[in-house]
């Protein structure tokens, strides 16, 4: 079947390694219990977690902090919550069908609507990836004082270079992301100690919901426009395929609730980072820079204010930010196209439709935090393809059998995707001069 094809063709890059899949069937067969239990498991939710702290998120989170203090984490806290919902029900779909999400549009909708959605799709990816391969070109440039071309060569070779890892396996390429992350998550944990943090304010941010005023209102949109991402929809229904294929529903139900947890952990390690670069934007320049927007004006500020080791730690975290997600955003082009088509699109070619539009967008002049901006209105206009589609797949009682959405997670689900969709068109909105 041409479902099985382009199935057999996403595990090109020959699922997981011997050993771990080993350690998969013991856990499934019940010989191994515990916490230990749940090691293998680990790695499709860490990887599209990326999405989550791309540099995208580091142009919000600073323009959040930097204007409004603590008091806009309450909409981090939000965002964060409907992408776990979302990831969950991506991760369900994989598991129980054994197709990832692009396949199943294949499948299930009618090839004129199928021909609009991988179109709209693709893009999509397109912009993603421009994003993601500008914010490691950014953090190359700043950090070796190189010009911002030369950084987005560099970017493209090391992401390549990652690429070229699944040779060996997917479980790897699992790791190193998951050491990426690592990454992340320990610069901003040391730029936290780096400024005096208010932690009850930090507190009362969480809790309290509201907008100072209209431009608050569009800086939330943009924090939910990077936090809720359409390749990461896609993309964590595929990562399921390269993983041990479930021999009935017993075993189905397992890997549901170990991705489950999953979800939980990494989205909310995830979350947290999102939420350090709030917290130490609003350390470094509320006070007295509030007018901060950019990364670049931000590292240049950064190291009057806090020091050297500051500014260096923020560059370390982007560069890192931008090649890893750089890769898992080529992972989720390669899967939309071949789960839409077909059929398998070499990863050269892949990472060369992405490249080329990143350099002609800086050979043109247009600035890097410009491009990330406008790569944001991308995704708001191809986001309600994936939501809806996933709510709809997973709802369907003829595909999901047993694991069909409940009632509650229906209404949750929808919930959270009128209000995702509400606040994008608001961002449109915005862009466009409507409001």
């Amino acid at each position: 079947m041409a479902i099985d094809t382009a199935k057999s063709s996403f595990h090109g890059l020959k699922g997981l390694t011997q050993r771990t899949e080993g350690r998969v069937r013991d856990v499934l067969s019940g010989k191994t219990r515990g916490w230990r239990a749940m090691l293998p498991f680990f790695g499709p939710a860490v990887i599209a977690s990326i999405a989550y702290m791309d540099p995208g998120n580091f142009a919000t989170n600073i323009q959040a902090g930097a204007g409004y203090g603590y008091s806009l984490l309450w909409v981090l806290l939000g965002a964060n919550l409907i992408a776990m919902l979302f990831q969950a029900l991506s991760a369900k779909l994989g598991i129980v069908t054994g197709r990832n999400l692009a396949e199943m549009c294949r499948e299930q909708y009618p090839l004129p609507l199928v021909i609009v959605m991988w179109i709209v799709s693709e893009i999509a990816a397109m912009a993603t990836d421009l994003a993601e391969f500008l914010g490691g070109a950014i953090g190359l440039s700043l950090l070796a004082g190189i010009p911002l071309l030369a950084g987005m060569v560099i970017t493209a070779i090391v992401t390549y270079a990652i690429l070229m890892m699944e040779r060996h396996g997917f479980r790897p390429m699992e790791l190193l992301i998951g050491g990426f992350v690592s990454v992340i998550g320990l610069c901003y944990a040391v730029e936290l100690f780096l400024a005096p943090t208010d932690w009850s304010g930090v507190a009362v941010g969480l809790v309290t919901p509201g907008f100072a005023d209209h431009t608050a209102l569009l800086i939330s949109v943009g924090i939910i426009g990077a936090t809720v991402m359409p390749h990461a929809v896609f993309l964590h229904s595929g990562l399921t395929q390269s993983r041990v294929k479930p021999n009935d529903d017993r075993e189905r139900r397992m890997m549901v609730r170990f991705s489950n947890i999953e979800v939980l952990i990494a989205l909310a390690g995830a979350g947290l980072v999102n939420m350090a670069m709030v917290v130490m934007a609003s350390n470094a320049f509320h006070a007295g820079h509030p007018e901060v927007a950019e990364i670049e004006t931000a590292y240049h500020t950064l190291t009057p204010l806090l020091g050297v080791a500051a500014s260096a730690v923020f560059l370390v975290s982007l560069i890192a930010s931008g090649i890893s997600s750089s890769v898992v955003g080529t992972m989720a082009g390669q899967m939309i196209m071949q789960g839409f088509v077909g059929f398998r699109i070499p990863v050269l070619v892949r990472r060369l439709v992405t490249m080329v539009p990143a350099f002609a967008v800086v050979a043109l002049g247009v600035g890097a935090t410009q491009a990330l901006v406008m790569s944001q209105v991308v995704l708001s206009l191809a986001l309600p393809i994936p939501m809806i589609a996933l709510l709809h797949f997973t709802s369907k009682r003829s595909l999901m059998g047993e694991f069909v959405n409940r009632p509650i997670t229906i209404l949750a689900a929808v919930a959270a995707a009128i209000v995702v969709l509400a606040l994008n068109f608001t961002l449109l909105a915005g862009v466009f001069g409507l409001l």
